[in-house]
């Protein structure tokens, strides 16, 4: 049921294209085949039941899109989303170990989707696909637009609702969007053109047999989207939205907050240098049982039979060390955000096993932290528990290389 907005509007905005002029006046959609995307977001969020605060987080958005297809106008997209969150405190808690405690992002979920979009902003989608939320915004009229220009549009956010309610399906919750051309606006020091989207929402959904539903959903939304005539797409978005749900078994459940996010330029990686290069770095560093692989997401560093004390996650000295070895690599690769993923041997039950190799891959997450390898903001922690394995569970050895933390160089 969680809004997490900040990264849907500007997925939306970001392939916008505009005719190559110093003023271009009519913002058309343009495709080209084989191009590719990387947005990161941030939402800021507040939640309520009954009016009494319930908790109060950030969400890290990132996607990455591939047009697969273009022609007449039209460009057929793959994207994959994904999310992460982390609670905020007043005061950080500090752990047993001196470090501070949920610095670092948690991994909730992904989520993979393909649609096509035409040149006014159209989007065609199957109805299963739970991303983008936000659709058919923006959209703009067929027409030369100058500033102060408004048009309107309808649109619809569709909403995961299965961990919250039960509902299988992707939820569909319409609205009509107003847009203004605002002419140039500033962000980060830059001027763009900019144009601004807002909509109101008010629904009364029909029942949903055995479930707990929403008899009413209230929300607003307003944006503000900054373009970039040399990129030819959107440059960032920042947004405010407030969504209100009145449920069915009498509570009522507030989501809201600001969102901000932009395009991330980071240049593609030579994968298999820089392997080659960390594995000698580990060489020379002595760093033991620890070796560099390539993988889809970017340069992942495994490190194997990772101490903790018994049954926790407390990292023993031996291992920190080793970490401030693995900072010193890290650190040639700034522009890079990182995963760090923790893995279990099978033992115990999973729910036990996931939460172990969740608070395992945080404590490494905070050590790095600490170690100004990248600020929290930049760092996603995520357990696997033992779904993962590199050993036999039924042998020493095999158990030794599962109990590991690997540590992702993502290609953003």
């Amino acid at each position: 049921m969680r809004k997490k907005s900040g990264f849907t509007m500007l997925f939306l905005a970001v392939l916008l294209s505009a005719a190559p002029c110093l003023w271009a006046e009519q913002f058309v959609y343009k495709h080209t085949a084989g191009d590719r995307y990387r947005i990161l977001s941030t939402v800021h969020e507040e939640g309520y039941v009954n009016r009494r605060l319930s908790l109060r987080s950030e969400i890290l958005n990132r996607i990455a899109v591939e047009v697969l297809e273009a022609g007449g106008g039209t460009g057929r997209h793959r994207a994959v989303f994904q999310t992460a969150e982390r609670a905020l405190r007043t005061e950080p808690a500090v752990r047993s170990d001196g470090y501070a405690e949920g610095q670092s992002y948690q991994w909730e979920r992904e989520y993979e989707s393909e649609f096509q979009r035409d040149a006014r902003g159209y989007i065609t989608i199957d109805r299963h696909f739970f991303m983008p939320v936000v659709r058919n915004v923006p959209v703009f009229p067929d027409r030369n637009l100058k500033v102060g220009d408004s048009w309107s549009a309808e649109g619809h956010e569709m909403h995961d609702f299965r961990d919250s309610f039960g509902i299988p399906e992707p939820y569909r919750i319409p609205f009509t969007a107003n847009y203004t051309f605002l002419g140039e606006q500033e962000w980060k020091g830059r001027l763009y053109p900019a144009f601004s989207v807002s909509y109101r929402i008010f629904s009364e959904p029909n029942p949903v047999a055995g479930k707990i539903w929403p008899r009413r959903i209230l929300g607003a939304s307003d944006q503000r989207v900054f373009w970039d005539f040399e990129l030819g797409q959107a440059a960032a978005y920042t947004e405010t939205f407030r969504m209100i749900f009145e449920l069915s078994d009498g509570r009522t459940v507030e989501y809201c907050g600001t969102a901000e996010a932009e395009i991330v330029e980071s240049p593609r990686m030579d994968k298999e240098q820089a392997v080659w290069d960390i594995n000698r770095d580990i060489a020379n560093l002595g760093i033991a049982d620890a070796s560099a692989r390539v993988v889809d997401e970017g340069i992942t560093i495994s490190l194997e039979n990772v101490q903790f004390q018994a049954e926790s996650a407390v990292l023993l000295p031996e291992e920190r060390a080793k970490l401030a070895k693995i900072s010193e690599i890290l650190r040639r690769y700034p522009n890079r955000d990182i995963l760090v993923g923790g893995h279990t041997a099978l033992a115990g039950t999973e729910a036990g096993r996931m939460q172990l190799s969740r608070d395992r891959a945080a404590s490494v997450a905070e050590y790095l932290i600490t170690q100004k390898v990248r600020g929290p903001e930049r760092m996603v922690v995520r357990g696997y528990g033992a779904e993962k394995p590199l050993g036999d569970n039924r042998t020493e050895a095999g158990r030794r290389r599962n109990r590991r933390v690997e540590i992702t160089i993502l290609e953003n």
